[in-house]
Order: structure tokens, then C-alpha cells, then sequence
């Protein structure tokens, strides 16, 4: 695999999931110097643990990034101890299910506040960081819901729409500074999160395969694979783009 992050330093949040932690050891494998960022702090031990055993760079920060100076402050920590913040990887996020009827305004402001405002602090945080290094890559993860809403999400779907938007907001106020702002747009992806929802509802791996044209639903690596490819200077024309990587599935 070519090292195309060596030197470089990586900010990967929701470091401690299924996608996220795909990420983490992808920009690593490449070069990568990573922060591994989850709110659960055994989680994003875990994924820095794994990726040090292979002699890959890696430290973990558990961090609560809704709150607006603790995004800062892991900003400012990554900046002292490296001088530079080269990719950032916004992955966290949280699913509160149910249509506008069923769910609680607790569950509609914590979507937010997790899959929206997050973003917004570090981006904040960041962005100055990047532009006084003449450039940088910041990679959002959106969702295909987002683009086409399915039923009764309606918390998720409308922040993740959110992030949609934000990332064509910041790739065009930002893109003169040469920081290339874009998102992915992951379908079904059978991650730990996804597999509990199986498990819960008794539905097997191969009823959401039959869903998908392709004829399997995705791995976390190979979104993974997305992110790297959209963060690298492989893609130095691409921004304000929201790839949908989905198989070719229609939204459920």
C-alpha cells in the first residue's frame, strides 16, 4: 500500500466504531499519524492499541465533542504535541430512530448535537490550523439517508441532510485557502452497530444482501478506502463532492 499520509497528521472522531476504526487503520497502513477520538474511551483505546501492535502511529483522546471547548481543546492538544493537522476525519455520529411522532425532543437535539454540532466545533477549531499550513482535507461522514430519506429516521435523516449541507457550505467558503471540504455517503454497512440491529430484529446478513443490486450490503473498509482516497493528494480537484458509496441500493 503507498504511503500517502506519511508525515502527515490525522484526526479520525467515532475512532472507536465499526467505520471509524476502518478509517483509523487505513490513513495508518498509508503513513498516517492518527488520533483516534470516541466519547467511549475504552473503544478508542481499543483501536489504538490494535493499530500500535502493528507498529502503526496511533494515540487515543476520549473526548465529548458536543461540548464546543472540549473540541477545541483536542485541537490545540494536537497542534502542541505535533505542529500540524492535516486530515480531518468527522465520523462520529448517533441513530435515534423514529418519525416525528415517536421520538422525544431529547432524541432530536442529541442528533444534532452529535451529528451536526460536533462537526461544527472541530471544524471550527481546525480550520485556522489548516489555512495558516496553506491547505488541508477534511472528510465528513454524511449518509445516504441524508440524500433520500427513509421512514422513520427522521432525527437522522435531517442531521445527516445537515451535514450535507454543511460540507457543501465549508468547501465553498474554504476552498480558496485550498482546504477541500467532502463527505461520504455510506448505504447499509455491516458494521458492529448494524449487526446488533440484526440481532435485535432477527433478521440475518443475507436479507440485507438481497437488498442491495450489488449483491451484498458494504464493509467498513471499504469506505474506508473513500475517506482515505477523498483526503489524499490523489483528489486534489475534489471538493464540495458527497460520494454515495451504496451498491447501487435504493433506500429501504
Amino acid at each position: 500500500m503507498t504511503e500517502r499520509f506519511d508525515g502527515r497528521v490525522a484526526v479520525v472522531t467515532g475512532g472507536g466504531g465499526g467505520i471509524g476504526r476502518a478509517i483509523c487503520e487505513r490513513l495508518t497502513a498509508e503513513g498516517a499519524h492518527v488520533i483516534v477520538v470516541d466519547v467511549d474511551e475504552k473503544a478508542a483505546r481499543i483501536t489504538a492499541r490494535g493499530l500500535l501492535a502493528r507498529d502503526q502511529r496511533a494515540e487515543a483522546f476520549a473526548v465529548d465533542l458536543t461540548d464546543a471547548a472540549a473540541a477545541s481543546a483536542l485541537v490545540d492538544t494536537v497542534i502542541d504535541r505535533y505542529g500540524r493537522l492535516d486530515v480531518l476525519v468527522n465520523n462520529a455520529g448517533i441513530n435515534r430512530r423514529g418519525a416525528l411522532l415517536d421520538i422525544t425532543p431529547e432524541d432530536w437535539a442529541a442528533s444534532f448535537a452529535v451529528n451536526v454540532d460536533a462537526m461544527v466545533h472541530l471544524c471550527r477549531a481546525a480550520l485556522p490550523h489548516m489555512i495558516a499550513a496553506g491547505g488541508g482535507a477534511i472528510v465528513n461522514t454524511a449518509s445516504q439517508w441524508g440524500l433520500h430519506p427513509a421512514p422513520a429516521h427522521v432525527a437522522y435523516n435531517v442531521s445527516k441532510a445537515a451535514v450535507v449541507a454543511l460540507t457543501k457550505n465549508l468547501a465553498r467558503d474554504y476552498a480558496p485557502d485550498k482546504v477541500r471540504v467532502n463527505a461520504v455517503c455510506p448505504g447499509e454497512i455491516l458494521t458492529p452497530m448494524v449487526e446488533a440491529g440484526l440481532a435485535r430484529t432477527g433478521r440475518t446478513v443475507a436479507d440485507l444482501d438481497a437488498l442491495v443490486p450489488f449483491g451484498r450490503v458494504g464493509r467498513p473498509d471499504e469506505v474506508a478506502a473513500l475517506v482515505a482516497f477523498l483526503a489524499s493528494d490523489e483528489a486534489p480537484y475534489i471538493c464540495g463532492a458527497v460520494v454515495e458509496i451504496t451498491g447501487a441500493q435504493a433506500v429501504s
